[in-house]
């Protein structure tokens, strides 16, 4: 299945297994629960999505690479204790507490969650003094003497043996212990996630064109070439640093990632092409509604339809870069603003206890103070979570000191006040919602100019769909351009659809 299915799989089985009755009984056994055991390629993305997952699920993570442990810090160290059986006295071997057990009672120690997920990579690539000690593991939830505590899950992760050299294959009443799920590398589901990280849109648009290339892994006498989704991502994080930096991403740079000389040359090649298009067709000057091709020059307007596809594709992608960047904008606006609103509810509420105005506001920013400091001790905010945390705390922070200046006690007129400050955010919100509509019609305006409704209006609003933050803003703004070409397109795909239902009725037996 591909990473997103395994995702949902096993989001699902940890919410199974940490199901409890109404005796606060697990539903499923602790010894029922069998450990998740994740099969795939390198780089495709496990530990990412256990990330999420843990997020998700509002849960601890605590994360191993078995291959970095030996067998002392794994399971612990022997220790020779006294112990008296049928009055007898006999010295016994025990051990330690297992680091890795150790880092889990340390984990619920610091975020105060009881409940997680104890996630261990590349497990079947362990030593062979440590093999036995995973198999133990895995058939009995103990590592040494010292079992993995209650509600927290096991998840492991490996590679398949063409791969890894060093895979350990696991036997038969191990396998049957475990709940497997191989995960395969699928650039479709890579895509919406690389839309809603902010991945570079060079290396969408390049990938969207060479699917091949999203992951490739050769193994020569010359040794193992690779290209994959981790390499990638972590190249474009590097493109976007050296982009503010004024640095340039070569060859040599992008070889230092995309370990597979072919590729890695043939996008550092594609990079310069698409930034030479970016000043070609003055894509910042087309978001401002100076687009470069006027409607009645039919001259330029040919030109660009008969380019080759890798730079209408590049054209694209660059208008697509600019509307998602402005609707994540709008998106973490939007969290933001709905943040102060709660705290304004929360407010009111409280003033209706009859507590001192100032006194009052100065409890809920403490408060949430404190709940951002809970949740990030836990790991459990994501990016655009902690700068809406830390945007919001400014400015109740900005709200208390007004209160305080103008020495305002009286309830009403403190919650009045606050209102119309919150009143100043919700205009910015809006305003900025309103640029990103006007953007979105100024990128039609140029796909109409240069294409028409062609195929690279098809691509363009494909692309819309698959990015999940256009999907949310056209939920809520009025685009007629939208709704008409992609009501097209639904009608073209469903034509299709048809079409190869007769065809495969009407082939002959």
């Amino acid at each position: 299945m591909d990473i997103k299915r395994a995702k949902e799989e096993i989001k699902d089985s940890i919410e199974a297994y940490l199901l409890k009755d109404a005796y606060g009984e697990y539903e499923i056994p602790v010894m029922r629960q069998r450990p998740i055991f994740l099969l795939g390629a390198p780089g495709i993305g496990k530990t990412q999505i256990m990330k999420q997952v843990a997020r998700e699920c509002g849960i601890g993570l605590v994360a191993y690479t078995i291959t970095h442990h030996t067998r002392q810090s794994a399971i612990g160290l022997p220790l020779i204790s006294k112990n008296e059986y049928g009055g007898k006295a006999y010295s016994v071997t025990e051990y330690t507490m297992s680091e890795i057990i150790a880092s889990v009672y340390k984990k619920i120690e610091e975020t105060g969650l009881s409940e997680g997920i104890l996630f261990i990579d590349e497990i079947n690539c362990v030593s062979e003094t440590l093999a036995p000690a995973m198999l133990q593991f895995l058939q009995y939830k103990t590592f040494g003497n010292h079992e993995v505590p209650k509600g927290w899950v096991i998840v492991a992760a490996g590679n398949p043996p063409e791969y890894n050299k060093s895979v350990r294959e696991f036997d038969v009443v191990t396998m049957d212990r475990v709940k497997k799920i191989e995960v395969e590398a699928d650039f479709s589901v890579w895509k919406e996630y690389a839309y809603h990280q902010g991945i570079h849109p060079a290396v969408i648009s390049y990938l969207t064109n060479r699917q091949n290339y999203f992951y490739k892994m050769e193994h020569t006498v010359d040794g193992s070439f690779f290209a994959t989704p981790r390499g990638w991502e972590d190249l474009s994080r590097l493109i976007q640093v050296y982009e503010k930096l004024g640095k340039k991403v070569d060859r040599d740079v992008v070889g230092s990632y995309i370990q597979f000389p072919e590729i890695a040359k043939d996008f550092a090649n594609y990079l310069e092409l698409y930034y030479r298009y970016e000043a070609d067709y003055q894509v910042e000057q087309v978001m401002e509604g100076r687009a470069l091709l006027a409607i009645d020059d039919k001259e330029q307007q040919y030109d660009l339809a008969n380019k080759i596809f890798d730079e209408k594709l590049s054209v694209i992608s660059l208008l697509l870069a600019r509307v998602t960047e402005v609707f994540r904008k709008v998106f973490g606006q939007e969290a933001y603003v709905s943040m102060l609103f709660e705290k304004l509810k929360q407010y009111k509420d409280v003033l209706g206890q009859k507590k001192e105005a100032v006194e009052a506001f100065r409890e809920i920013l403490e408060e949430t103070c404190e709940e951002q400091k809970e949740k990030e001790r836990a790991k459990l905010l994501t990016k655009t979570e902690k700068i809406v945390y830390r945007k919001g705390i400014e400015k109740l922070e900005l709200y208390l000191k007004v209160l305080e200046e103008e020495q305002i006690s009286d309830g009403e007129d403190a919650f009045e006040k606050i209102r119309g400050l919150f009143a100043e955010e919700r205009g910015a919100y809006e305003k900025l919602e309103e640029s990103a509509g006007q953007k979105l019609e100024y990128a039609f305006d140029f796909m109409e100019i240069a294409f028409g409704a062609s195929q690279e209006m098809t691509i363009f609003i494909t692309e819309l769909n698959m990015n999940a933050y256009s999907v949310k803003f056209l939920q809520e703004y009025q685009c007629d351009r939208y709704y008409q070409y992609n009501k097209q397109l639904v009608f073209d795909e469903t034509d299709r659809n048809i079409r190869n239902r007769i065809e495969r009725v009407e082939m002959p037996l």
